[in-house]
């Protein structure tokens, strides 16, 4: 738990209050947990009023520049196009793309279609077409704090059968998100998503998760969307992390492209849909931070 206070020191998060009157009741019950094998999250995941209150309002330039991209998603645009509004926007905005040059990624946004589960790489030799399915991944950095969110876009006539598979993805998301709650587990937002796919006849993609987010684009925990329910962190006011399963269509396996050693394929070449929030634990249950 870190560096032990009295209960009449000032509090580590900075509130400026005395520990007793601010984190001790929490950090008892999380050491209670602890006792019996549960994982906890560190104090350096719990986020402080000030800082929650950066990352709200990085969240906000996140979700301006999903509303904004919305408008040119369109039968013949090239992905690099996108990309270049995103990266003008968001610095007109006063952030800048987490994903640009972030471990050698090349482009600002993450643009995924049809077969590609994530990591899409934007080019000027890949345009959208009628009947495609699009995820467009937005990460943010604004004032030192940092954002994350996707959406799915569907360009022109999609097909009942990918239009099913957006749906249903949304629908697992919102599920999972549902299980956030203080004194709940990571694993429960996990049994929830692969439940509702499975129970639609999709798979959820296994190597890829959420994480935790705010004071760096990925921090701890990381977030599986095919655990078991009541295993994994334990959720505790202050934590932030995504929640942004990948479901496919057919089966779970993904394939990696070896010549950027970034976009991530479904194995069987059919299609895949994901969407993600940002969420923080409160007191009572959850708060969005991005959509």
């Amino acid at each position: 738990m870190s560096v032990k206070l009295g209960r009449n020191d000032a509090c580590w998060c900075g509130s400026g209050l005395k520990y007793k009157k601010c984190h001790a009741l929490l950090e008892e019950k999380m050491a209670s947990y602890r006792s019996k094998g549960y994982e906890i999250p560190q104090r350096k995941l719990l986020k402080t009023r000030q800082q929650i209150e950066g990352i709200r309002e990085s969240g906000k330039l996140n979700i301006a520049l999903l509303d904004f991209i919305g408008d040119y998603v369109a039968d013949g645009i090239s992905t690099e196009e996108l990309d270049r509004l995103i990266y003008e926007k968001t610095k007109e905005l006063g952030g800048t793309p987490a994903t640009l040059h972030y471990k050698g990624y090349p482009k600002s946004v993450c643009i995924s279609i049809n077969e590609v589960i994530c990591h899409g790489i934007p080019s000027d030799h890949v345009f959208l077409k009628n009947g495609d399915i699009v995820n467009i991944d937005v990460s943010t950095i604004y004032k030192g704090f940092f954002s994350d969110s996707s959406r799915m876009f569907c360009v022109g006539d999609v097909s009942s059968e990918k239009q099913r598979l957006v749906d249903v993805a949304k629908e697992c998301m919102e599920l999972g998100i549902e299980q956030v709650k203080p004194w709940g587990f990571l694993g429960d937002v996990g049994q929830a998503i692969n439940d509702h796919a499975k129970k639609n006849g999709y798979s959820v993609v296994r190597e890829i998760g959420g994480h935790g987010i705010g004071l760096q684009f990925h921090e701890e925990p990381w977030v599986s969307h095919v655990a078991k329910q009541g295993t994994g962190m334990l959720l505790v006011p202050g934590l932030v992390f995504t929640v942004e399963p990948m479901v496919n269509m057919g089966k779970a396996k993904i394939s990696m492209n070896k010549s950027d050693d970034w976009t991530v394929y479904t194995a069987d070449g059919k299609p895949s849909a994901q969407w993600e929030k940002m969420v923080l634990v409160t007191e009572t249950g959850y708060e969005i931070l991005t959509y």
